[in-house]
């Protein structure tokens, strides 16, 4: 196993370099906690939203289909 040895050390000091690298160019690896609340407030804006337009919006999507008229004006 002596290939082993130098693959894993090699390893290391790569994720090694990559991590001191990160930190020092003051990279954000992103905030995990504020898209989980971004995406549940959308959702439940969504909810709201559909409770109160819901009846509405049906009846707007079925006038609209059932006004389109097929080739040549044919229903």
């Amino acid at each position: 196993m002596p290939v082993v040895r130098p693959l894993v050390l090699l390893l290391l000091v790569s994720m090694q370099t990559r991590l001191s690298t990160a930190r020092e160019a003051g990279r954000d690896r992103g905030d995990v906690p504020g898209w989980v609340l971004i995406t549940l407030m959308t959702a439940g804006i969504v909810t709201v939203l559909w409770a109160f337009a819901g009846p509405r919006l049906l009846a707007i999507l079925t006038n609209a289909l059932n006004s389109v008229s097929g080739p040549g004006g044919a229903a």
